[in-house]
This record gives structure tokens, C-alpha cells and sequence, in this order.
């Protein structure tokens, strides 16, 4: 299985406006040294629904309403924890039903 690639911004605004300005995609990749045609599709589809921001995000970071979780604030992240916790105990619940039988 191949390692995953961290491509700078500047690399993904580049492709940007390679494909705005009318590049295929091969050419795209053998400019930029980019791995995948998917990437670039990736990229030009988070360019126009309006969220560069996720240009900055590191490998395998996934957003969650647009926020990565240290954004998030603290009223927030105690929710999502709280939420954690009830499907754990809701899960641990039906482990011990199951165990039961």
C-alpha cells in the first residue's frame, strides 16, 4: 500500500489555476510532480464549493462542519466527548445483554 502525500499549498493553488487556465490534468501532474488525477479533482471541487481552507489541512485530517476538533470550543468538545460516551455506554449495554444470554 503506497504512503500517503502532504502537498503544500502553493503546489494545490497552483493546480488550481493550471486547471482554471484551461491544463489537463496530465500535464497538471507532470508539472507539479502530483501523484493522482483524483487529487487534483479533490482539489478543484473543494476551490468551488468555497473551502480553501481545507488547502491547509494535514493528511487524513477530516473536518467536521467545516472545523477541525481544535477549533471547536471547549462548550463544543465537551459535547462531542459527552456524545463519545453515550454510545460507549450504549454499546457496553448490549455487549453485557448479549453476555447475558
Amino acid at each position: 500500500m503506497g504512503r500517503r502525500v502532504h502537498y503544500p499549498t502553493e503546489v494545490k493553488w497552483k493546480a488550481i489555476n493550471m486547471k482554471l487556465a484551461g491544463h489537463s490534468k496530465p500535464e497538471i501532474k507532470k508539472v507539479l510532480g502530483i501523484k493522482n488525477d483524483t487529487q487534483i479533482k479533490t482539489w478543484m471541487k473543494w476551490y468551488l464549493n468555497g473551502e480553501t481552507h481545507r488547502f491547509q489541512q494535514p493528511v487524513g485530517k477530516q473536518y467536521t462542519y467545516n472545523k477541525g476538533i481544535e477549533e471547536l470550543s471547549e462548550v463544543e468538545r465537551l459535547n462531542l466527548r459527552i456524545k463519545q460516551l453515550e454510545m460507549h455506554n450504549e454499546l457496553l449495554g448490549k455487549l453485557n445483554g448479549i453476555l447475558r444470554k
